[in-house]
């Protein structure tokens, strides 16, 4: 079979879960990649500049990033979880659904920013719970989480495509036009009208009125079931108070024997989660006492971890921010068609290597895959920096890296859960950590080709890419170290139960003699 017995009776047991935490994934990939394409048309929507509107889009990245640093507080109960994720992405579809009626800058600014805070909730609870649920078997179902983000990031700009204008505002300089070229086409795959620098200045005659505003409604409207599977989610577990308890179902005998085991281990989870602070959110976890008593090693397995994602998230970002504007300057200089495929190109190889990670993650152990998946963005970035002027090369190049990058956050998450036993905060602290990496990448590199030119666009990843790599390489070491200290502490635990069992046989031995004789 494809995959053994019980990982699809795992799956079965639990598919009502894990199939309402991909959809809310799938939400969340809609709203990463859909408002790329329409920057220009949101910049004549509220009559702002290109600085202003960029604040906009910063504003949703920076609440992001807050949404899943204190994501998992809602994940002491499920109730909360479900509660937390309904709630997102309802927030998601109304904010849709209002972006057309904001006129303003700073209102936009403020829907942009709770959309933010919905999707980080969003991505932290998602993978807090589907982490809690299949534990040391998680690997293979994070990365169908993660393949629904690509899924969602492709189809979001095919959605948008049709109800884009063609004409600016035509208030901007030269370079500024340039750079709006850049986002709208990011991910469309569409021709670039080109103007002049004179038309540029001059206001255009005759502009077609916009219609994205039906892009932002379609869009509300096709997020919308995903709520409702949330709430149907909750109802089937009982968990609406205005809902009237139905007769509980009956239980099969895997599920019946799940839940007694369950139930026999489930003081010793919870005494667990509690000493080592559980999947808890950041703040938490630093303020928990009890984690005076652990090792080096457990600290830094987190922060290493986190700075991996860091890095290679960063990349991720800035490859689909920028890959753009590489490929239209010298000394590639393509055409604006062609170059705008190459965003669509990296986002399907995404999906695409997230898809066939799937079955590899059932066949190969994490860290296994990690290390290919590193070495592999390595040596990508490194022969586009070799080949700068092959234009087949950099569509080539670009699908790998894609393929390379796709699995790394899902790959790493199991593999820092299985390396701390599932105890700490390993999914809230990779979740942020990657979370910051994309928008501070996105800035450092978008600032250096500003100055530097668009060849260092690549050279800042190879750099990237190989700081990732060695930070890794310090993740394998902290591991072994981690490792050992375990083995001695157990071995120390058997050493005390051992004379305490002595004891209480030689006492045994001694009660026996003495009933003998007597």
């Amino acid at each position: 079979m494809f995959m053994d017995e019980r990982i699809v009776t795992l799956f079965k047991r639990n598919a009502h879960h894990t199939l309402t935490y991909w959809s809310v994934f799938f939400s969340f990939g809609l709203c990463i990649a859909f408002l790329g394409p329409t920057i220009l048309d949101l910049q004549c929507q509220t009559n702002s500049t290109l600085s202003q509107i960029t604040w906009v889009f910063f504003a949703q990245q920076f609440c992001l990033l807050i949404g899943s640093s204190v994501g998992g507080v809602f994940k002491r109960t499920l109730f909360s979880a479900l509660a937390a994720l309904f709630v997102s992405a309802l927030i998601i579809s109304i904010i849709f659904a209002i972006i057309p009626l904001c006129n303003n800058v700073l209102l936009l600014a403020i829907a942009m920013a709770v959309s933010g805070l919905a999707m980080g909730v969003i991505d932290t609870i998602a993978n807090i719970q589907l982490v809690t649920i299949y534990q040391k078997d998680s690997a293979v179902f994070l990365q169908a989480l993660h393949f629904f983000i690509g899924f969602g990031a492709l189809v979001s700009p095919l959605i948008a495509d049709p109800f884009l204008s063609e004409t600016g505002c035509g208030n901007h300089t030269e370079n500024g036009t340039e750079i709006m070229h850049h986002f709208r086409n990011m991910l469309r795959n569409s021709p670039i009208v080109e103007h002049n620098i004179t038309q540029s200045h001059l206001p255009h005659e005759g502009a077609e009125e916009s219609t994205v505003h039906y892009a932002f409604w379609i869009m509300a409207l096709i997020n919308l079931p995903v709520p409702i599977a949330v709430l149907f989610l909750m109802y089937r577990e009982q968990l609406i108070p205005c809902c009237p308890s139905g007769t509980p179902r009956l239980l099969d005998k895997d599920e019946l024997a799940m839940e007694n085991q369950q139930g026999a281990e489930g003081p010793d989870e919870e005494q667990k989660e509690h000493e080592a602070g559980g999947h808890g959110d950041i703040f938490s976890c630093c303020q928990n006492d009890n984690l005076r008593g652990l090792p080096v090693s457990f600290f830094m397995i987190h922060v290493l971890g986190g700075m991996v994602l860091f890095m290679t998230d960063g990349i991720v970002g800035a490859y689909a921010g920028f890959v753009y504007t590489y490929a239209v300057e010298p000394p590639m200089s393509l055409p604006h068609k062609t170059a705008g495929y190459l965003a669509s190109i990296f986002w399907a190889a995404i999906t695409a290597g997230r898809l066939l990670s799937i079955p590899l993650s059932y066949r190969f152990q994490p860290v296994r895959l990690l290390m290919f998946n590193l070495a592999g963005a390595i040596v990508t970035v490194l022969m586009l920096l070799i080949f700068y002027t092959n234009h087949i090369f950099l569509f080539v190049g670009t699908c790998l890296c894609g393929l390379f990058l796709s699995s790394i956050f899902p790959c790493m998450l199991a593999y820092t859960e299985d390396i701390l036993d599932y105890q700490g905060c390993a999914t809230s602290v990779l979740v942020t950590s990657a979370g910051m990496g994309e928008m501070v990448m996105q800035v450092l590199v978008g600032s250096i080709i500003q100055s530097k030119g668009s060849y260092s666009f690549l050279l800042c990843g190879v750099i990237i890419a190989c700081i990732g790599f060695i930070l890794f390489i310090g993740l394998l070491l902290f591991h072994r170290m981690h490792r050992n200290y375990l083995t001695g502490t157990s071995k120390k635990s058997a050493m005390v139960e051992e004379p305490a069992a002595e004891q209480n046989g030689s006492a045994k031995t001694e009660q026996k003699e003495e009933k003998e004789s007597s």
